[in-house]
């Protein structure tokens, strides 16, 4: 850990207790909120490249494409101070996200008034709702971006791409989609460092593609500096000798991609792996499939792996540096999804077959 005891990394963990356990909050809560409105849209017709693209590798590194092409228009326009078009592209999207999250949650409130009032509210009145709705919370987050309006943003949007993206492909793209987003993760965090850049960006333009997590009360991301992400001047405190102690950052911070790979397996598991065991979930009827226990076990097991995954990522964020997350994070989905799968339902039902086209 570069010169760096355990004891001291322990010592910085205890500290920051409070935000990691926060962070692992807003990271479990954004992947069962998903897995709670898996059902609506497990069909077909949602399903971005179709019933056929489930399985097809191309679709694979088309998203990893656009995901690249995404990263260097960002860098570009933010480099030429064209920050409201950044802005404007990613508040737009972020709502579309927004809206198949907030859906769900209308269709409940429409249940709720039915078995109280017996009125029916229309589908119509139900979309209104459910734009009228995401736009309110797009016009607060630009409005009053406080951490909490950009976390409880986050986790919404977050749900509805873990979702999307979940019933889209089958387990094995999904993989392998992690592995490689994990190594450039790598590469763009540690040795490019254009990855920094970016979250900086993100950070400056107080857009909810992160998570934030204070390390103490009065902490505003209203206020918080640009640039943080690069600055290298941050160290763990030293307690034990008589040294300067460099001021450590306000706030730990998780890119909102961090969650989605580790999600859309869950997902991904839940959606398309064999139907065996009981039913444990079919709170949405007819219809939508419910999901069976063998399903559900290797979805949780897979969440379970990627929470080791973030406590292992936590020892080295402690150190107060930008850490990649992916790999860690990743590796612990992937080594659940196996790992609770084989128990499960057994290791020769967790694969499918792919073709490239």
């Amino acid at each position: 850990m570069e010169g760096e005891s355990a004891s001291q990394i322990f010592q910085a963990m205890r500290e920051q207790w409070v935000s990691m356990t926060g962070m692992a909050s807003m990271f479990i809560g954004t992947i069962l909120i998903s897995l709670f409105i898996q059902p609506i849209y497990n069909f077909e017709e949602v399903r971005a490249f179709g019933e056929e693209g489930t399985t097809e590798l191309k679709f694979i590194f088309f998203e990893l494409f656009m995901i690249f092409l995404f990263t260097v228009i960002i860098i570009w326009l933010a480099r030429k101070g064209l920050n409201y078009l950044i802005k404007g592209f990613i508040m737009l999207a972020l709502g579309i996200s927004l809206f198949y999250t907030i859906w769900p949650i209308a269709l409940i409130l429409r249940w709720i008034v039915m078995i109280s009032t017996e009125f029916d509210i229309s589908p119509t009145l139900l979309n209104m709702f459910a734009i009228l709705s995401t736009i309110g919370l797009m016009t607060l987050l630009h409005k009053f971006p406080e951490w909490y309006v950009v976390n409880g943003v986050g986790v919404l949007v977050g749900a509805g791409v873990i979702t999307l993206l979940g019933v889209a492909f089958t387990p094995i793209l999904i993989i392998i989609f992690m592995i490689i987003a994990a190594f450039y993760d790598h590469w763009a965090v540690n040795k490019s460092k254009h990855m920094l850049e970016l979250a900086d960006t993100m950070i400056d333009l107080k857009l909810p593609v992160l998570l934030v997590a204070p390390k103490e009360r009065g902490y505003s991301f209203r206020k918080e500096n640009e640039k943080i992400m690069q600055d290298d001047n941050i160290t763990l405190k030293d307690n034990s000798h008589n040294k300067t102690e460099k001021k450590s950052r306000d706030a730990l911070f998780m890119g909102l991609g961090d969650v989605i790979f580790p999600g859309i397996l869950v997902i991904s598991s839940v959606t398309f792996l064999p139907e065996i065991g009981p039913v444990v979930f079919d709170m949405w009827g007819e219809p939508t499939i419910p999901i069976h226990l063998g399903p559900m076990l290797v979805g949780l097991g897979t969440l379970f792996g990627g929470l080791c995954g973030y406590l292992a990522l936590m020892t080295q964020v402690a150190r107060g540096k930008p850490q990649a997350g992916l790999p860690l994070l990743n590796g612990g989905s992937i080594l659940g999804y196996i790992i609770f799968g084989t128990i499960a339902i057994g290791f020769d039902q967790l694969w499918h077959n792919i073709t490239f086209f």
